[in-house]
């Protein structure tokens, strides 16, 4: 049977009644669809992978600058930020964040990074799926398998709301993306697929009417940290979900939520660069100081 992407509680369901993981349902369906064998999709996945990786490591320059020069070496300070005194959250998840920023602020200095599911929201998923290779040593095979629930959540999101932060604000891009990666770390820590619902709905939840208000109109001012942000709802929804709470409203339900509240938002608040931080005097100075009066 062809999979809709249409809801993502029915796929969590399905996979649920056949006893394998959302990963193996939509590795089969995509193979079907692209008349290709999962050997070979796989191998495209882990290739994307291998592109997170990298955009973490040359992230991680502390002379890396954006285009507009308005940001970076973020990932770096965070890292010997770190290294140096310790961080409140723990060592694991400050590496996670400074890897998160690392690709955020690869992707503002033009580096080659993987849209997951946007170029405004790149640091999430990788910060969450690098980290746990290279810090917990889970098997990279499992790693790019996830990617696959990943891949399913996103897919749903994009056929019953947006993924656009020009059509639905930053919680279609930061919102989704730490969607993608709660379900994702559910199931690699051995959630089931019901859990990994609830962890995609409780991070939907969490950043519902999160706002599009690029400075200047870039990628960078406040883009670059709302990816840590992401993160940090990603990895708390998937324990909560380990851990047996439930988000009590559906998953497709609260992409619906996410949808009509969207609809709603002002223009000024969707990536125009209007309203928000993007109209307050600070943000007005930087825009000059990139643009000209």
């Amino acid at each position: 049977m062809r999979l809709k992407y249409n809801s993502f509680d029915e796929i969590a369901n399905l996979a649920e009644e056949r006893k394998i993981k959302i990963s193996k349902l939509a590795i089969e369906d995509e193979a079907l669809s692209m008349g290709k064998e999962e050997s070979v999709l796989f191998d495209e996945m882990a290739r994307r992978f291998d592109v997170m990786c990298e955009s973490v490591r040359a992230g991680m320059d502390k002379d890396q600058k954006s285009m507009s020069g308005l940001t970076g070496g973020e990932g770096y300070a965070m890292h010997e930020y770190a290294a140096k005194n310790g961080a409140l959250c723990g060592d694991f998840m400050a590496g996670a964040m400074a890897r998160a920023l690392a690709v955020a602020g690869h992707n503002a200095s033009m580096g080659r990074i993987v849209a997951a599911p946007t170029a405004g929201s790149c640091g999430i998923l990788p910060g969450c799926l690098v980290s746990l290779y290279e810090d917990r040593k889970i098997p990279k095979e499992d790693i790019v398998m996830s990617m696959f629930t990943a891949g399913a959540v996103g897919m749903v999101i994009a056929n019953k709301a947006s993924l656009a932060g020009a059509q639905g604000g930053c919680q279609a891009e930061c919102g989704s993306a730490a969607s993608m990666a709660a379900a994702a770390l559910a199931e690699l820590m051995g959630g089931s697929p019901g859990q990994c619902a609830d962890a995609a709905a409780m991070a939907v939840t969490a950043q519902m009417g999160l706002v599009c208000d690029p400075v200047a109109g870039l990628v960078e001012i406040p883009c670059i940290k709302r990816n840590v942000s992401g993160l940090v709802i990603a990895f708390s929804s998937a324990d909560m979900a380990l851990a047996g709470i439930k988000a009590h409203i559906p998953m497709d339900e609260c992409v619906d939520a996410m949808r009509e509240v969207g609809d709603a938002m002002s223009p000024a608040l969707r990536e125009t660069a209007v309203g928000g931080l993007a109209a307050t005097p600070t943000g007005m100075e930087l825009r000059k100081r990139v643009f000209g009066e």
